[in-house]
C-alpha cells in the first residue's frame, strides 16, 4: 500500500514526473537534450511531429497537475522545498504553452505594425491565472515579461534560421543561450535585466546570415511588462537597430554611431541622433563589418563598453547607453589583431559571446535534404507560395548545372540569386570564369611572387571583392574606381 505524502510534498511518482517536466523547463528548446526528455514525457514515437510531442507533454502536464491539486485548487504555497520548486516549474510550463499562440500572434502583428502593445486581454488573463496558483503580482507580470522573451526568442530563432544540418541546430541552440543562457532559471532571476554587458561577435563569410542571426538576437531581449497598463514597456520592433559600417566613408562614421550637435562640422544644419542615441535601454544595436572600422573608432566604441556612455560629435555631455551591443564580420580578426589594425582591448570587451554562422557548403556537406529545405523556405519567399511545386526542379536544375565540391563563394545569398535565374532562364552554373576561390589565390600567390602587373592586380582584386559583395558598386567604392572601369576588370571587357 503506496504511504501517503507528507504535508507539502509530493508523492515519489509526482516527483518523478515532474522532474522530468523541470528538465523540459531548463533544457534549451533546440536542443537533442530536450527532445530527449520530452519524448520521455509524451511517451510518443520518437518519429512524430515537434507538434505533436509537445501537445501531449503538455496535455500529460496538465493532467498531472490535476491530480496533484487532489481536487482543489492549485496553488504553489502548499507546498515546500524542492516539491514547491517542481510545482512551480510545472505551472509555468503549462501556462507558458497554453498562452503560446496568442504571444505569436502578437509577435506576428507587432512585427507587421498591426499592434502597438496596448491593452493585450491574454497579458491580464495569463496574470490572473498565475495569481489563482499562489504566483505574487509582481512575480507573475516578472514572468509575463520573461514568457514574451522566451516566444520571441524561439519564433525569430526558429523562423528565420531554418537548416536541419547539425551546424545549423548548433549556430539555433548557441543563439538561445545568447538570449536566455544555459540555465533559464538563473537568468530570470538575476540577468534579465543585465544583459547590456554581454556584448556578441558574429562570424562567418558574407552572405552566410550573420543579419539574420543578430536580428533574432536584437528583436528578443527583455521588455518589462506593466499589468497596470497591460501592456510591454517598450515594441521590439523598435529594438533593434542595425547599421552596416562598411557602407559609410570613415568621414561618417563617427557621426553614423554617436550622432552630432547642429554646427559640429559643415553641413551639419540640425542636430543628428546616432544609432546609440536611438537605441532603447532594452535594445540592441548591432554593428556589422566591424573589421572596417579605424582604430580611433574602436578606441571611441571601446569607451561606450567600459563606461555606458558616448559623447555626440561637437558636443561635452556625454550621454548614457544602455542597449546591447551586436557586432558582425567575414574577416579574420585573429589576423587583424596580430595585425594591429583590431585592437585586443577593443575585441576583449566585445567577445562576451562568439558564434560563428556557418558557410553554406558546411551545411550541403553535412545534410544532403539541407537544400531542398533552403529551397522551400526561398521559393515560398520569392513567389509569396508555399507550395509551388517547384522545389525539386529548382535541386535538380542546380544540382545538374554546379558540381558537388561547388564552394557556394556568396551562400545562401547566392543560393537565393540561383534560384532566381532558374526561374527566369532554367539554368545555373556557379560562377562564371575563373572560380571566385582560385582568384583569392591567384592573387596571394601572384603578390608573393612578384608576377602580377598592375592590371592583373586591379582585376584579381576586384573579381575577389566582388564575389564576396555582389554588386560593381560596392567594388567601385572599396577600390576607389568608377563602375563601368571596375566591370571591364571583372568581366574582362576591353
Amino acid at each position: 500500500m503506496a504511504v501517503p505524502p507528507m504535508p507539502g510534498q509530493l508523492s515519489p511518482d509526482d516527483a518523478a514526473f515532474l522532474a522530468r517536466v523541470s528538465a523540459a523547463v531548463f533544457h534549451n528548446p533546440f536542443s537533442q537534450a530536450r527532445h530527449t526528455v520530452d519524448l520521455e514525457l509524451a511517451e510518443v514515437d520518437a518519429q512524430a511531429p515537434r507538434a505533436e510531442i509537445l501537445s501531449r507533454v503538455v496535455e500529460r502536464v496538465r493532467a498531472r497537475l490535476v491530480e496533484v491539486a487532489g481536487g482543489d485548487s492549485l496553488d504553489v504555497r502548499r507546498f515546500r522545498g524542492e516539491s514547491r520548486q517542481r510545482v512551480e516549474h510545472a505551472v509555468l510550463f503549462l501556462l507558458f504553452h497554453r498562452y503560446a499562440d496568442a504571444f505569436d500572434s502578437f509577435i506576428e502583428a507587432q512585427a507587421e505594425g498591426h499592434a502597438s502593445g496596448q491593452g493585450l486581454p491574454f497579458t491580464a488573463e495569463l496574470m490572473t491565472e498565475l495569481g489563482a496558483y499562489g504566483f505574487r503580482k509582481d512575480a507573475a507580470a516578472h514572468m509575463v515579461a520573461v514568457f514574451f522573451q522566451m516566444r520571441r526568442a524561439f519564433y525569430f530563432i526558429d523562423r528565420s534560421l531554418i537548416g536541419r544540418a547539425p551546424c545549423m541546430r548548433s549556430l539555433r541552440e548557441q543563439l538561445w543561450n545568447n538570449v536566455c543562457t544555459a540555465d533559464i532559471g538563473r537568468y530570470s532571476s538575476l540577468l534579465t535585466e543585465r544583459m547590456e554587458d554581454f556584448s556578441t561577435i558574429l562570424l562567418g563569410p558574407t552572405g552566410s546570415g550573420k543579419g539574420a542571426a543578430a536580428a533574432a538576437i536584437g528583436r528578443s531581449g527583455f521588455i518589462p511588462y506593466d499589468p497596470s497598463r497591460q501592456r510591454f514597456v517598450d515594441a521590439f520592433t523598435s529594438a533593434f537597430i542595425p547599421i552596416n559600417l562598411s557602407a559609410y566613408p570613415a568621414t561618417l562614421i563617427e557621426s553614423e554611431l554617436f550622432g552630432h550637435r547642429k554646427g559640429a562640422f559643415t553641413g551639419a544644419i540640425d542636430g543628428y541622433d546616432g544609432v546609440l542615441g536611438r537605441c532603447s535601454p532594452h535594445g540592441a544595436v548591432f554593428l556589422d563589418e566591424i573589421g572596417e572600422v579605424s582604430i580611433p573608432v574602436q578606441i571611441k566604441l571601446l569607451r561606450v563598453l567600459q563606461e555606458r556612455n558616448f559623447t555626440p560629435v561637437g558636443s561635452h555631455t556625454a550621454l548614457p547607453f544602455r542597449g546591447r551591443v551586436i557586432a558582425a564580420t567575414h574577416q579574420d580578426l585573429t589576423s587583424m589583431r596580430l595585425e594591429g589594425t583590431f585592437r585586443d582591448d577593443f575585441y576583449y570587451r566585445l567577445c562576451s559571446d562568439v558564434i560563428e554562422v556557418p558557410p553554406l557548403r558546411l551545411r550541403l556537406a553535412e545534410d544532403t535534404g539541407e537544400l531542398e529545405l533552403l529551397l522551400e523556405h526561398l521559393l515560398a519567399r520569392i513567389l509569396g507560395d508555399e507550395d509551388s511545386g517547384l522545389v525539386d526542379e529548382v535541386a535538380t536544375k542546380l544540382r545538374r548545372g554546379v558540381k558537388g565540391d561547388y564552394p557556394w563563394p556568396g551562400n545562401v545569398r547566392e543560393l537565393e540569386q540561383a534560384t532566381r535565374r532558374i526561374l527566369m532562364g532554367n539554368t545555373f552554373n556557379g560562377e562564371t570564369g575563373t572560380a571566385a576561390t582560385d582568384d583569392r589565390r591567384a592573387l596571394v600567390e601572384g603578390v608573393d611572387a612578384g608576377a602580377l602587373t598592375a592590371k592583373g592586380l586591379v582585376s584579381l582584386y576586384c573579381r575577389t571583392l566582388h564575389a564576396r559583395h555582389g554588386t560593381y558598386e560596392e567594388v567601385a567604392r572599396r577600390v576607389e574606381l568608377d563602375r563601368r572601369t571596375v566591370k571591364k576588370h571583372i568581366v574582362g571587357e576591353g
